[in-house]
């Protein structure tokens, strides 16, 4: 199971990742993304969690537009094209994403 969370608060998004390690959710399972590459890279580093996959760009293909490699990323992590589409509209206004693939996120994020 996939859970999505989206967050302004990028402090906010740093305690709800470090309660994931507490749980001990593998790293490799805890995606972080958004539009702005430096902020969601600063947002992984302040947490206590190494490992953690955010804005990668190795999705084995080039894309023209980070709207579009983002979507495709959403989709590779189990959202459906609609889905991905809407949430990508919502990292236009500045969101960041909190992605994770572990049942027991779902506990911890509400």
């Amino acid at each position: 199971m996939t859970v999505v969370k989206t967050y302004n608060n990028d402090e906010a998004l740093q305690n709800d990742i470090n309660k994931l390690k507490d749980v001990n959710i593998d790293p490799s399972n805890v995606f972080v993304l958004s539009h702005d590459d430096d902020r969601t890279a600063r947002i992984v580093e302040h947490t206590d969690y190494s490992g953690i996959d955010y804005n990668n760009k190795d999705l084995g293909q080039k894309f023209d537009k980070q709207g579009d490699e983002l979507r495709a990323k959403l989709q590779e992590l189990g959202l459906s094209k609609e889905q991905a589409e809407e949430n990508e509209e919502k990292m236009d206004e500045g969101k960041v994403f909190l992605i994770v693939k572990d049942d027991k996120a779902k506990e911890v994020l509400g």
